[in-house]
């Protein structure tokens, strides 16, 4: 369940006066881009954008033409300023008052989630050594509509194939289970017929067996929807007397293993702007399981207005 959803009466150009407002003159209310931008959904956000454009985008600028400007030594003449039309982005201005990490927030909400993918996934494969961490968290969690998207984005806004440069960057079993995610084949809805199954070739394949079969684990839990890996999982749990969490970490390790587990898993401000119009609601219940205190109060760790965002995107406990 989202924590963010479709707001209700939406008035895109009436959103795009606030901002504007708010960022004018001396000081930035923070407050009202705080709980304004938390409260739209990133479809809502797009349309903000565009209708900020629309009503704020043309700046009649002076600028001087080079052309115009009076050679060295020579008569002075007086010198025409030149109007060009100027472009004013809500991106930009945004931006342009804030900083650190409120800034980054604010600029991942702003930012189609399939760009916003493809950026993190293009910086954790380009920067120095590769941020595994980062591929796991997106490619795991992402549905097969969502990968095929962020794929296209990649390539316009990065000109490579995701494939190619996650292979060039990985290898072994880990890289097959990064390319089956790749792929987006993962079935749809839960297979009754195959649940049992399922939870017993698990089973087999690590705790009953000497040594792993990887492949097992990595064709049914990169192949299989998430909705049904949850009833194998249960299933698993009954044959193995454990949770397939921890036969994953007996029987894997490294990247592998943190990949498997990343698919019923879930770093702070990509969670928080890439899940709250998903399951946030879920990832709440989940962490408070784990780590038994809610994930509203954790955040209270965190600072002023950064603080006041992310507890916009959780939603109360």
């Amino acid at each position: 369940m989202a924590s963010v959803k479709d707001f209700v009466n939406f008035n895109a150009k009436q959103d795009a006066d606030l901002l504007r407002k708010a960022m004018k003159g001396i000081g930035t209310d923070e407050d009202t881009i705080l709980m304004l931008l938390t409260a739209r959904s990133n479809q809502q956000r797009q349309e903000i954008k565009a209708a900020f454009k629309k009503a704020h985008g043309k700046v009649r600028t002076a600028v001087l033409s080079a052309s115009l400007r009076p050679e060295p030594h020579s008569p002075s003449v007086p010198v025409q300023p030149v109007l060009r039309d100027g472009q004013q982005d809500l991106v930009k201005e945004l931006k342009s008052e804030l900083g650190g990490k409120l800034e980054d927030l604010i600029v991942a909400l702003m930012t189609p989630p399939a760009s916003y993918d493809a950026n993190e996934l293009h910086k954790a494969i380009k920067g120095a050594g590769t941020d595994d961490n980062v591929l796991i968290e997106i490619l795991a969690s992402r549905t097969p509509e969502q990968m095929k998207e962020i794929i296209k984005a990649y390539k316009k806004d990065h000109g490579g194939k995701l494939e190619k440069d996650i292979m060039g960057d990985t290898s072994g079993h880990y890289q097959r289970m990064l390319v089956i995610l790749l792929q987006a084949s993962r079935e749809e809805g839960v297979d009754e017929s195959k649940v049992e199954k399922d939870a017993k070739e698990l089973f087999a394949a690590g705790e009953e067996k000497f040594g792993t079969d990887e492949d097992k684990f990595i064709n049914i839990l990169g192949n299989r929807s998430v909705e049904h890996l949850r009833k194998v999982f249960i299933a698993y749990k009954k044959i193995a007397g454990c949770d397939i969490e921890e036969s994953i970490k007996d029987e894997c390790t490294g990247n592998l293993e943190n990949v498997l587990l990343a698919v019923d898993d879930e770093t702070l401000i990509r969670i928080m702007v890439s899940r709250s119009e998903v399951d946030m609601v879920d990832i709440r219940t989940h962490f408070k399981r784990m780590y038994h205190q809610s994930l509203y109060t954790t955040i209270q760790d965190t600072d002023g207005d950064y603080q006041k965002a992310l507890c916009y995107l959780c939603g109360r406990d």
